[in-house]
């Protein structure tokens, strides 16, 4: 089998494998990691020290600590105490819990960065603190904190493949096969490369519309 050959026989199964693997995982970990990181954001800007202090720990662990080493604690350590999970779940566990402690110090900042005035105009009108978070603030931070969660979501896509370490069936996984069987590790990977990138370029051109909608609706 030549190197041509190889390359239009490996291309789609990896393709196939990004679609159906490192995809849904991407997205499954980043929705349940950005449910996390909104939470750890406010515990973190809470006057209750004790709740902004777990935050600081939390964010101090995952920021401090390699993703690999997180994923291989929960998969190959948590059995050790007695706690086994299936490789999908601990991936989704390790890539979430990951996702949250980069994530809330994005919407922390975006929160921060909106106008004390803004809270102050809520409350001159009787608006809670929570109301006041939900209806003026949040909507705001979102939309600045576009651009950092849309460059963790694209930077999560690649880290999906250290999954594939701990037998997650994904993009490198199913490239890995391959390689393992033709020997030709150079076409392959530079195959599961330019999968990856392409799929990275998509999302890419997915953040700049969106920041060019949000941005219609900025007051200048």
């Amino acid at each position: 089998m030549d190197l041509w050959e190889l390359f239009l026989n490996s291309i789609g199964p990896i393709a196939l494998a990004g679609l159906t693997g490192t995809i849904p995982l991407a997205l499954i970990s980043f929705a349940f990691g950005l449910m996390l990181a909104l939470g750890v954001a406010l515990m973190r800007i809470s006057e209750h020290r004790l709740l902004s202090g777990i935050a600081r720990v939390y964010i101090s662990i995952i920021r401090g600590t390699p993703l690999l080493v997180q994923l291989f604690v929960i998969f190959y350590g948590m059995p050790s105490i007695g706690i086994v999970v299936d490789p999908w779940p601990s991936a989704i566990i390790a890539f979430s819990l990951n996702v949250g402690g980069y994530g809330a110090e994005v919407i922390r900042a975006a929160i921060l960065s909106v106008p004390k005035g803004q809270w102050e105009a809520a409350y001159t009108v009787g608006m809670g603190r929570s109301r006041t978070l939900a209806r003026i603030i949040l909507p705001q931070a979102a939309r600045v904190s576009v651009p950092s969660l849309s460059n963790t979501f694209i930077s999560l896509v690649k880290d999906t493949s250290l999954a594939s370490l701990i037998l997650v069936t994904e993009l490198f996984r199913i490239s890995q096969q391959i390689a393992a069987f033709s020997y030709k590790f150079m076409v392959v990977y530079l195959t599961a490369a330019l999968v990856y990138w392409v799929i990275c370029l998509v999302l890419s051109m997915g953040q700049d519309v969106l920041e060019k909608r949000l941005d219609r609706h900025v007051a200048r």
